[in-house]
C-alpha cells in the first residue's frame, strides 16, 4: 500500500490524529509518501482498532466518479434506446 502524504485530503487537520503522524513520525510539515506491505497494514489496523493508536486518516480526493450502470436497473427492465428511431 502506498501512503502519499501529498495527496491525501486530510492533511493538515487530518494529521493530529493519524497513525502516520503518530506511530510512523511524519508530520504536518513533511511532504512524500511510504510504501507498507500488507502485513505492516494489518499490524497498523490491529492496532487502531484496539485503540492504541489512531487509524490511517488518509483520504484521497476522487476526480470523477465512474457510474455502475449494471446498478441502476435490473437487465432489460426500464432500459430506453436513446437516438434510434
Amino acid at each position: 500500500m502506498l501512503i502519499d502524504c501529498d495527496a491525501c485530503v486530510m492533511k493538515g487537520p487530518g494529521c493530529q490524529d493519524c497513525v502516520v503522524t503518530v506511530v510512523l513520525g511524519f508530520s504536518e510539515e513533511r511532504s512524500g509518501s511510504l510504501r507498507i506491505d500488507d502485513d505492516e497494514k494489518a499490524a497498523l489496523d490491529a492496532l487502531a482498532d484496539s485503540g492504541l493508536v489512531p487509524p490511517l486518516r488518509l483520504v484521497h480526493a476522487v476526480s470523477s466518479v465512474e457510474p455502475d450502470i449494471a446498478a441502476e436497473s435490473p437487465a432489460g427492465e426500464d432500459e430506453t434506446a436513446v437516438g434510434s428511431g
